[in-house]
């Protein structure tokens, strides 16, 4: 989508020159803190008195756009500098806002159901006894409520609250859902705004502090802040552009055709970040360590009210932490923009690109730290059957640990022997599962194998006491070419499930999954978050909303997430469940309108757009 630049910005020296950091500079000439004052100025677009009548206004963007004036950069500049968050509390608020916007919507299940004929002819009444009584489902737990920051100078601004949209009349104009867009939309430029604040403040109060050059010695530098200056400005330029397409109209045409852009030709700068996040931590980790002086500047500089009491490891995963909300701003958008429009089509190029950026970046993650981990298990297995080669670049580990091992056959006169188990130790990896015992000098006997396709698992009924978490697991065709049978039990019923889920990945679950296409499904949102601890966990955000595949009755949930259809078990008490069905159903047909890939009209329409070559290395 071409969007034509306003003449009179052409005008203003320097700010349509080519992007960099002395092109943002005036932008951030208030304190961090946003003690600073607000100085825009209401009435800077039209007038509601300038406008033709009202009955007869555009309902359509075009239209709309046709009547607008432009906003003067000098607004523009004044709303960014307002921005008082840093991107950790921004994130954070708004993520909790949208928590806080979910339990509204869900608390509604009460009036849906109970709802009466005789309650249409008192709405009054009706409103006064809601407020006497709000509804509350009495099977959940009451949980506190998420107080949002009150820090007048670290509000959020809304699109539909700022002056000039407010004077100009456009409010009147618009369709609810046009609005609805519009805050999509400009949320994406504001984040990014407190985005690039955060990562300057890296920069210039962490990176280049004189102290912290004479400390630090070229190579740890470079790994400690990694590309940073390159991802700052990759922000630099993506900014402006953003600023520059807000300016054209108060009314804002689109955003994603630039994410797109950018996406495609540039945020290639976070893929090496990212990837060099398990070198990052240890660096700093052992810098903390072995050097003093690093170890007091980070707390001197820490304690600066800039940081607001925010760690400096914080600052040093905001690029992941960006291009990940990033795509989870877009796929709002996307939500919200009309079906089979060319807005629909840009915002789901976006997302795409975003998707492989953020793959790519898990990817890099993950491969530093899996190479590592294999040749560590490799060094502690001795084989008793004939070797098995561990290290591959296309094999990692999904879960390890200690089971217990039925011995003998399956009969009655086995339940009365002394020693009915004894332990063994498995590793399963994502194509192979290896069986151990393990031995002294933390080492491990490999006594049989088998290809991770050939495992069956069975969970058994009726259990007594005795064989209480105990499941079969059957090898079909194991080290010695031949079916082998085990019947093993787990501690607890969580980690049995656990066990057959990972061993048997296409095993039914107690409920369907995402790739059903079943418009309701038991979900839940995360309310607090939760860092993976075992590979087969998975690592939850605030405001993650989950379907829910199986859980177990000691307090596990295993989820398969809405936005990327990752899986993984995490702890129940993570999340809350959406109880209202119409919710659960509405987040289900935006989760399919989102990955939806076959759109014959999309297809033609990207046919006729010219692709920025990636450099993706």
């Amino acid at each position: 989508m071409n969007h034509p630049v306003a003449p009179w910005c052409g005008d203003k020296k320097g700010f349509w020159g080519p992007p960099g950091r002395e092109g943002l500079r005036r932008l951030w000439s208030l304190p961090l803190d946003g003690s600073g004052e607000s100085s825009s100025t209401p009435g800077n677009g039209a007038t509601p008195e300038e406008w033709p009548a009202l009955a007869d206004s555009p309902t359509t963007l075009t239209e709309a756009l046709r009547m607008i004036h432009p906003i003067p950069a000098d607004s523009w500049r004044n709303l960014i500098e307002q921005i008082g968050l840093l991107y950790q509390e921004y994130r954070d608020k708004s993520t909790l806002q949208e928590i806080e916007t979910r339990r509204q919507q869900d608390a509604e299940i009460e009036d849906n159901t109970n709802g009466s004929p005789a309650s249409e002819d008192t709405p009054e009444e009706e409103e006064e006894e809601e407020e006497e009584e709000p509804a509350s489902p009495p099977e959940r737990k009451a949980l506190p409520q998420i107080c949002l920051l009150s820090n007048p100078h670290s509000r959020f601004n809304l699109w539909q609250d700022l002056p000039e949209i407010r004077s100009s009349g456009v409010l009147e104009i618009l369709q609810p859902e046009e609005i609805k867009l519009q805050e999509a939309m400009f949320e994406l430029v504001t984040s990014e705004a407190s985005y690039y604040k955060s990562l300057n403040l890296l920069v210039s109060h962490f990176m280049e502090n004189e102290r912290m050059r004479k400390i630090l010695h070229p190579s740890e530098a470079h790994i400690l802040f990694s590309n940073v200056l390159d991802v700052l400005a990759v922000s630099e330029r993506f900014l402006l552009e953003l600023e520059h397409r807000m300016e054209e109209n108060i009314v804002i045409s689109d955003v994603c055709d630039i994410v797109y852009r950018y996406a495609a030709d540039h945020f290639s700068v976070y893929i090496t970040y990212v990837s060099n996040q398990t070198y990052q931590e240890r660096a700093y980790k052992q810098l903390l360590q072995e050097k003093a002086a690093f170890r007091e500047l980070i707390s001197q500089l820490e304690l600066d009210p800039k940081c607001k009491g925010l760690p400096f490891s914080s600052f040093l995963i905001l690029p992941f932490q960006r291009i990940t909300r990033l795509k989870l701003l877009v796929q709002n958008i996307l939500k919200r923009v009309e079906e089979r429009s060319e807005r629909e089509c840009t915002a789901l190029d976006a997302h795409k690109e975003l998707e492989m950026v953020v793959k790519a970046c898990n990817e890099g993650v993950r491969k530093m730290s899996r190479t590592e981990q294999m040749i560590c298990i490799q060094k502690k297995m001795e084989f008793k059957i004939k070797s098995v080669p561990i290290i591959s670049h296309s094999r990692w580990l999904l879960k390890q640990g200690e089971l217990q091992q039925m011995s003998g056959p399956k009969t009655s006169r086995t339940l009365r022997t002394k020693k009915l188990f004894h332990e063994i130790y498995l590793f399963l990896f994502n194509d192979l599962l290896v069986i151990c015992r393990q031995i002294p000098g933390d080492k491990y006997q490999v006594f049989d194998s088998a290809p991770r396709g050939l495992l069956r698992v069975e969970e058994l009924e009726d259990q007594g006491q005795t064989l209480a978490n105990v499941f079969i697991l059957r090898l079909l065709e194991n080290a010695d070419d031949r079916e082998a049978t085990y019947m093993l039990k787990a501690s607890s019923q969580s980690e049995m499930k656990r066990w057959m889920t990972s061993l048997a990945p296409n095993r039914r679950t107690k409920f369907v999954s995402f790739t059903s296409r079943l418009l309701d499904c038991p979900q839940v949102q995360c309310v607090h978050p939760y860092v993976a601890q075992q590979p087969d966990e998975l690592t939850l955000e605030l405001a993650d909303i989950l379907n829910i595949l199986d859980k177990t009755d000691d307090g596990w949930i295993f989820g398969e997430r809405l936005h990327d259809q990752e899986r993984g078990w995490f702890p129940s008490s993570m999340t809350e469940e959406i109880l209202n069905p119409k919710i659960r159903s509405q987040n289900l047909k935006e989760c399919f309108r989102v990955h939806k890939m076959d759109d014959p009209q999309r297809s033609q329409n990207k046919d006729r757009r010219k692709l920025g070559s990636r450099n993706r290395q």
